[in-house]
């Protein structure tokens, strides 16, 4: 992922965070940002334990946790930002 990619993807994912109805849409956006960041960051942004968790997330039985780690997956594996609209409108990731 280049510089420009990451800004792009950080940029759009803070704008639909921003304007959506939806708390569990923005739940799915401030994970997307998270793994984007650990994605592009790599083993300087967070510990491994916290990758682990938020890898794990995506199993939880509380769905606003659900959310948080399906975006963050969906950031972490790269997903393009119009890839990762349809996986935060409860599409798979």
């Amino acid at each position: 992922m280049t510089e420009n990619q990451f800004q792009s993807a950080i940029g759009a994912a803070e704008t639909f965070k921003r304007l959506t109805d939806d708390p569990m849409e923005a739940d799915f956006w401030s994970g997307y940002i998270r793994g984007s960041r650990r994605l592009y960051h790599g083993d300087k942004f967070g510990t491994a334990e916290e990758h682990d968790l938020w890898m794990k997330a995506g199993n939880s039985d509380d769905e606003s946790r659900r959310r948080q780690g399906a975006g963050y997956m969906a950031g972490f594996n790269g997903l393009v930002i119009g890839a990762a609209i349809t996986a935060a409108k409860g599409g798979r990731t």
